[in-house]
């Protein structure tokens, strides 16, 4: 039986003056960063919008996130996408420095 895959929520906020670029980013990702991402093994990764705040949510089915997140952060294509979105985002408050996107808690879960 394989082990259920791990769930992976996060949040940031989405800067006003940058919503139509960002969603003009996200109708076309560059497939090398869809690569990039699969080869790490994330899954069913979705990004929603609500109040000028995003939501992130995906899953994880490999055995080494912190090495498989070190991998996408080292693409060179991956460096390059986030060259445009960053701009976009914003920290929530709550962020260590030079943290931009945070992870979310797990208040329940129905499978």
């Amino acid at each position: 039986m394989s082990k259920p895959p791990r769930r992976v929520a996060q949040v940031v906020r989405l800067r006003p003056e940058h919503e139509a670029e960002y969603r003009r980013l996200h109708q076309e990702v560059w497939p090398s960063v869809l690569k990039t991402l699969t080869a790490a093994h994330i899954t069913n990764y979705s990004i929603f919008l609500r109040d000028g705040l995003l939501f992130a949510y995906f899953e994880y089915t490999g055995d080494d996130y912190a090495a498989d997140q070190a991998r996408i952060a080292a693409d060179p294509q991956t460096r390059r996408w986030w060259q445009l979105t960053d701009p976009c985002q914003q920290p929530l408050d709550s962020a260590a420095g030079g943290e931009l996107w945070v992870h979310a808690e797990e208040v329940f879960h129905l499978d």
